[in-house]
């Protein structure tokens, strides 16, 4: 997909922070296309590269890559589903920066657990061991097996998959069995498998397991830390997903929907002492990283927030929107720190959604009173700061054609949002 692929109502759409379902479709092929980009990268970087990759490595890369191209000719949608969930694009980010050595031939191995679980969601007959050097077999989106074992062989006939630490047949294995017709849908049983929950009445996972969740240099100067799968409380997680969704339906049924299909990925981090930490990742759009928020309200904020930052950087990858990072940093209303022109337009361009969610809460009935009378209060905060960044970005020589007309877009939003809105009841 190119630039010129992307029709004009659409990136207007985009602009503007509508939930149209077109926007969305197009970013997610957009991401596709740039996730295999990336892979097609890594491979070509193995060959090229190939005497200083581990003989070990190199073949289990080979193996992997070929069982990965077999399982997409029978099941494309199954190999795409893999490919583009959030922590495979924190992989491959961390694996095309990272010096060739020992660890560069441990991130390759990594491709073994993508190929395997796109191998166990398409069903059919199986049968292949993988290395398991820390004692894990991640499966992205599934879940993952803990073993005692520097191996596990893997035995699969048409629904059921079974793993035997070392190729041990002796002790009863962890089982693996594919649901959903058409959808490659895993459920997990025995000793050492843990599951990935999905979060109430969608396909988001709360991913605590994957081990590219949180990949290292995440947050940039402020350390996030994955929290540990043993103390997250998933009901807590789950009835908060299930009450902020509630309020999105009730305040803008089109946003809740683009939540519910644009955000793949719940992962739970520790807060930043005692405030709520909140964040994305470029290589992993579709990933919300956040600390529990406190109420209905802050789920469904951050949901939003985070959501509109992956749909621009999947956008800018797309269409690029501003130039290199240059020395220039300005002053914006919802940060303490100066930022660069790109830190400005994805604060804006994410404050700007809240804008709107938060007139619509204040104006809508049937959300709580205090909720709309806070909104109130934070549309008139927001609105007057994302209104001073955008003559920042506008008179910038460092956005693009088209990061120009997608301010500009932006703007006529903004001005549409109109002053205080009057809360409702």
């Amino acid at each position: 997909m190119s630039a010129a692929s992307l029709p004009a109502s659409v990136f207007a759409q985009l602009a503007r922070i509508s939930p149209a379902p077109a926007g969305l479709a197009l970013l997610r092929s957009a991401l596709h296309a740039r996730r295999l980009l990336l892979l097609k990268a890594l491979l070509v970087r193995v060959h090229r590269q190939r005497a200083s990759v581990g003989p070990g490595a190199l073949d289990r890369f080979e193996r992997s890559w070929d069982l990965l191209e077999r399982v997409e000719r029978h099941h494309p949608a199954v190999v795409r589903d893999v490919l583009d969930y959030p922590t495979t694009g924190a992989w491959l980010a961390g694996a095309l920066i990272e010096p060739a050595g020992p660890s560069f031939d441990r991130l390759l191995g990594h491709l073994d657990h993508l190929a395997v679980t796109a191998a166990l969601r398409g069903g059919g007959p199986l049968d292949l061991t993988v290395e398991t050097p820390d004692g894990l077999l991640a499966l992205p989106g599934v879940g993952r097996l803990r073993v005692a074992a520097d191996r596990v062989r893997i035995s699969a006939e048409e629904r059921t998959a079974r793993f035997h630490p070392d190729g041990s047949h002796h002790a009863a294995p962890a089982v693996l069995t594919t649901t959903g017709r058409g959808r490659g849908l895993l459920t997990g049983r025995g000793p050492g498998w843990s599951a990935i929950r999905t979060l109430p009445h969608s396909a988001t996972r709360l991913d605590d397991l994957d081990p590219y969740r949180v990949p290292p240099g995440a947050g940039g100067g402020m350390a996030v830390i994955a929290a540990d799968p043993a103390e997250t409380d998933h009901a807590a997680w789950s009835a908060l997903w299930r009450a902020a969704q509630d309020l999105l339906v009730r305040t803008d049924p089109g946003r809740a929907d683009e939540v519910a299909r644009g955000v793949r990925a719940v992962v739970p981090v520790l807060p930043h002492g005692p405030r709520h930490l909140g964040g994305t990742l470029s290589a992993a759009p579709g990933a919300v990283l956040t600390s529990l928020p406190e109420g209905p309200p802050g789920m469904a904020e951050t949901l939003v927030h985070e959501l509109h930052h992956s749909k621009l950087a999947t956008l800018h990858e797309l269409v690029p929107l501003y130039g290199p990072g240059r020395d220039a940093v300005h002053r914006v209303g919802w940060r303490p720190d100066p930022r660069p022109v790109a830190g400005v337009l994805h604060g804006a361009y994410a404050h700007l959604a809240l804008a709107d969610l938060w007139r619509r809460v204040a104006t809508t009935d049937g959300v709580p009173t205090a909720w709309r009378t806070t909104a109130g209060h934070q549309f008139d905060d927001i609105h007057d700061q994302v209104g001073a960044a955008l003559p920042i970005l506008l008179e910038s020589d460092e956005l693009t054609g088209e990061g120009r007309e997608f301010v500009h877009h932006m703007r006529r939003h903004h001005v549409s949002l109109g002053a205080t809105p009057l809360v409702a009841g």
